[in-house]
Order: structure tokens, then C-alpha cells, then sequence
């Protein structure tokens, strides 16, 4: 039996769009003699629908392209993700499905028993645990049909009370069939295979794995879809971040299952953290300006690394035929910002414009200084400059119809180390979920072959230079040792006390507790942020604005 895996990138809501991507990966599978083709959860509507879910019209609309889904499975089947009504009184409304479609009609709906409620997983909010699990038979098959987190729960510290596979495995499946919509961060394609190798071994049969590919809002989805034996081999290993159809080839011996090679099997060798998160926001970027209708990008280049990666990364994602750079000097900005600002965008060539802000700084001081009180200069004057870049920045977006990309990375976003309604603004925050340390290891990894960001870019010390010779320094605990306390603290989850055993400085733990803490009010007026991190600020972490733990 050929069974084909579909890995593709769908968009919420879009029906049309969904079912007509999925019809068309039908028929290629069938021309390449598959009688099966597998798709992602929740592949009709999209994934995560959210409070979409909640609306009638919605669902309908789900039914009513499984409908026309199924129409076309004649001559092949097709598992397909989407959700299903409960039709008893008691629990929620909707199921989260995998239905299997084949001669035209369908033949099983198969619930998700693990639902998530954890991180940016919601499921439990909107769907009904199934209880009853059993395999589902297809051309002698018999197929243990799973949902992503169903086959989650294995190693010695299970999540949840109950596992699925341990009751439908006592029925002797011959294959795992799991279909997935797994979100990426940098640490999940590795933690991903390790999961399904041992679920493989674990039950001892093959398992088909399907993910879906790109990016919902914050949330990117890698792909990464798989084939293991069940000794744990990995016969097929899809590519990430991008769209594409395998068929692989399963035969009956002595009783077994066993996956036979085929000459379009290939393995993709793993990227390392740098590359797989530059990959990802390329994707994030290229997505949500995609599925959102828009085309063109603006962003403040000042000559710093943070605007200077996000530029690389939105040349890459858009082309910089899409992009528009205004370089903004005050009268604190060195000629050497300028000069490297000048020479990234002539390396992308990419359109550029240079605004000086000193007459707008200076009308906004004279008008508010009868009211400053003869208040020496502080962060007010250096917010106002901020400020000036944004209107600037946002004048230019709302008269041509551009999109501003933020810039600012996650240690800064972690300490509120920004300016609210100044360089904290955007339609996209491309950095938000990377830290400093880790721009510039992307930076680093841009200029691998050639020169791209100007060196210069990469070495100086980091500044925001709305004062006389500012530095990041000047403010914060150097980035290597402020990188390593916020890890600890937002993605370990560690506390003060386990940081300083840790051999973290007590007086700087508590400083960063109480800086990250304090400006949740504003991380909760940010853009959208592209997840690439475990822990990611946004809607995988829901914190308490008006509260008093470490601040």
C-alpha cells in the first residue's frame, strides 16, 4: 500500500483556498499511485481557529468542504483534520477530527483524546475529549489514527492520566497514522523525533507522522514531517519550513508491516539553532504579510544590529523590491550609524531615505518646556526622540501603504528597555522572541559567505543613542550574563533563589526579576511577535499585569 504524506501550508478560515490545496494534493497523489494521502489537523479550516470555532457558520462551512473533499476521494483516500460536532447533550460542542475519506464518501471520524491547555495550546477552551478509542480499518489496514498530542504523552513523566495509544495498541494496529499541526520553536524539531522514534519503539510499529508548514500569526509551523520503523529508524524526514508531497511504500510480510524503500525517500540533515530560527522568521515574515494582503515593508535602519538583521530577514522574505528603509538621525546619532545604515541598504539595494530629526525634537522640547518645570534632560527628552521616529515611520506607512516592522529584540522587550509608541510600535515584531545574544548570532550566520551587514554593525557596542554617548551598558547587565538570567527565568521558569545558586549575582537577579515584571503593561501594547522560543512573550505567556511577585 502507497500512502502519501501532504505537508502543506494552509490559511484559517479560507476555505476555499484550504479545500481547493487539498484537492489538488488528492489528485497528484493519486497520479503517483497512492492510496492514501495523509493531511495535517485541523487542514480544512486552519490551525489554531481559536474563537473562530465558536460561530456556526463556521462549522457549517467546515461540513460542508468535508463534503466536497470527500467527492473527490474515488480511486484514493485521504485523512483529513477538521472539527466535528458532538451530538450527545453532556461535555463541549465540537471534537477535534480526523476523518477518513474514500469512494466518494465518509468512513470514520476519529476524535483527539489529549487535548493541550498549556503554552499557546487553548484545545480544551473549544473541544470535547474523546473516550472511546478503537482503530479504523482501511484495505486490510488496521490503522491506530491519532492527533497530535495523543501520541505527546510518553516517557516517565506522562502529562495526562490516560494514553491513548496504550488502550487502542492492546487492538494490535499494524501502523501509527498521527496527524499534527505542532508549532516550531528552536528546541521542537529535536524533541519532535525523539517523541515519535519512541513511540515507534515503544509500540513496536511504523508510524506516519504529518505536520503542517508556515505561519499563523505568531505561530510557525516547521513541518518536519516523518516515516519511523518500529525500531525507531527514520525512513523519511521532510523538509522544514516549506511545502511538499512523499509517498512512501508499506508491504506485508509474515504477518508485519514493513516499510519498503523508495527512491523518493530522503533525509534533510538538522539545522543548528541560528539557522533553524533565521528560517523561521524568514517564513513568519513572508507569511504574515501573505495571508494578511499586504506587500510592502518600512523600518527605521539605524545602524544598530536589531534593525539591520530584521532588514536582511525581510529582504529575504519579501525582496527588496518590497522594502523601504528611512534612516533617522538626531543629534546624538554618530556618523558611523549613518554610514553603516547607508552601506546594509546599497548591499540590498534596497530603496532608502534619510529624515534628520533634530527640528522636530527641538519643536516638541520648545512647546513642552514652559510645562517640564526646568527639569534637567532625561528619558523624557530621549522617549520624544523615540516618538519622533515612529510618526515619522507611521506617516510614511498610512500615506504609501506600507507595513512597519518592528525591531526590537527580546531582552530588551523582557526589561522594557523601549520606548511605548515609539520604537516598541509596528504591525510585526520580527525579533521579539530572540535575544540579543542570539541577533547577533544571527548576524553572524547572514555574513557567513560574504559580507552583508557591515562588520562594524556587528562589533560596536550596542546603543540607543538618544543621549550623549549612551550605551545599553550604561543600563543593563551585559547582554551575555542578561541573556542567560532571562532563559532561566522565562523559558526554565526558575526562581531568584535557584538563579543565585546557579552563581547569578544576587543584586542583578533581583533587578532583572524586577524589571521584567514591571513592565508587563507594556509588553501587552506590543505587535504581533514571531515565535520562535519555547517560551515566547504573547499569547504562550499570560501573566498578571497589576500584581507584586519580584517586582
Amino acid at each position: 500500500m502507497k500512502i502519501a504524506l501532504a505537508q502543506l501550508n494552509y490559511v484559517i478560515g479560507d476555505f476555499e483556498h484550504n479545500v481547493q490545496k487539498i484537492i489538488s494534493e488528492i489528485k497528484n497523489a493519486r497520479e503517483q499511485g497512492a492510496d492514501l494521502v495523509v493531511f495535517a489537523e485541523l487542514s480544512v479550516p486552519g490551525y489554531p481557529p481559536r474563537d473562530f470555532l465558536e460561530f456556526d457558520d463556521f462549522i457549517d462551512k467546515c461540513y460542508a468542504a468535508i463534503d466536497t473533499i470527500a467527492a473527490e476521494c474515488k480511486g484514493i483516500a485521504a485523512i483529513v483534520g477538521s472539527p466535528s460536532r458532538n451530538p450527545g447533550i453532556k461535555g463541549k460542542r465540537l471534537f477535534n477530527s480526523a476523518w477518513l475519506l474514500a469512494d466518494g464518501k465518509i468512513e470514520a471520524i476519529v476524535n483527539k483524546s489529549l487535548l493541550p491547555n498549556y503554552d499557546v495550546f487553548d484545545e480544551y477552551r473549544y473541544f470535547e475529549p474523546n473516550r472511546t478509542v478503537i482503530p479504523v480499518r482501511f484495505k486490510g489496514l488496521k490503522i491506530a489514527l491519532t492527533i497530535c498530542e495523543d501520541i505527546w504523552d510518553i516517557g516517565d513523566a506522562p502529562l495526562y492520566v490516560t494514553s491513548p495509544m496504550e488502550y487502542i495498541s492492546r487492538l494490535q494496529p499494524d501502523i501509527m497514522i498521527n496527524i499534527a499541526a505542532s508549532p516550531f520553536n528552536y528546541q521542537q524539531p529535536g524533541i519532535r523525533n525523539d517523541v515519535m522514534k519512541a513511540n515507534a519503539i515503544h509500540y513496536g510499529i511504523p508510524l506516519i507522522y504529518v505536520n503542517q508548514v508556515g505561519a499563523q500569526t505568531e505561530l510557525i509551523f516547521d513541518g518536519g514531517s516523518m516515516v519511523v520503523t518500529d525500531q525507531g529508524k527514520v525512513a523519511l524526514q521532510m523538509s522544514r519550513f516549506s511545502e511538499e508531497l512523499q509517498l512512501i511504500e508499506l508491504v506485508a510480510g509474515n504477518g508485519e508491516w514493513e516499510i519498503r524503500d523508495n527512491a523518493q525517500t530522503r533525509s534533510t540533515t538538522e539545522q543548528n539553532k541560528i539557522a533553524l530560527i533565521h528560517d523561521a522568521l524568514i517564513l513568519g515574515i513572508k507569511d504574515y504579510f501573505r495571508k494578511m494582503e499586504f506587500e510592502k515593508a518600512i523600518l527605521g535602519l539605524s545602524g544598530g544590529i536589531d534593525s539591520a538583521v530584521t532588514l536582511v530577514l525581510a529582504v529575504k522574505a519579501l525582496g527588496a523590491e518590497n522594502l523601504r528603509v528611512i534612516m533617522l538621525p538626531s543629534e546624538f546619532s554618530s556618523d558611523h550609524s549613518v554610514n553603516d545604515a547607508l552601506k546594509l541598504a546599497k548591499n540590498l539595494n534596497v530603496e532608502y531615505d534619510i529624515i534628520p530629526i533634530n527640528e522636530c525634537f527641538e519643536q516638541f522640547r520648545t512647546s513642552l518646556q514652559p510645562f517640564f518645570r526646568n527639569l534637567p534632560f532625561d528619558v523624557a527628552e530621549e522617549n520624544i526622540q523615540a516618538r519622533v521616529r515612529a510618526v515619522i515611520l507611521m506617516g510614511l506607512a498610512n500615506k504609501i501603504g506600507y507595513i512597519l516592522l518592528n525591531t526590537s529584540n527580546k531582552s530588551e522587550a523582557a526589561v522594557g528597555y523601549g520606548t511605548l509608541y515609539g520604537d516598541m510600535c509596528g504591525g510585526l515584531s520580527v525579533l521579539g522572541d530572540v535575544y540579543k545574544t542570539d541577533v547577533f548570532g544571527l548576524a553572524n550566520y547572514i555574513n557567513l559567505n560574504n559580507e552583508i551587514i557591515p562588520i562594524n554593525t556587528i562589533v560596536k557596542p550596542p546603543s540607543a543613542e538618544l543621549r550623549p554617548d549612551q550605551k545599553d551598558s550604561d543600563s543593563l547587565p551585559a547582554y551575555e550574563v542578561l541573556d542567560r538570567i532571562l532563559f532561566q527565568y522565562i523559558e526554565q521558569r526558575k526562581g531568584p533563589q535557584e538563579l543565585v545558586a546557579l552563581g547569578f549575582n544576587k543584586d542583578i537577579v533581583n533587578k532583572v526579576m524586577r524589571l521584567v515584571n514591571s513592565n508587563e503593561w507594556k509588553r501587552h501594547q506590543t505587535p504581533p511577535i514571531l515565535r520562535i522560543s519555547p517560551k515566547a512573550f504573547g499569547m504562550g505567556r499570560r501573566m498578571p499585569i497589576v500584581a507584586k511577585y519580584l517586582s
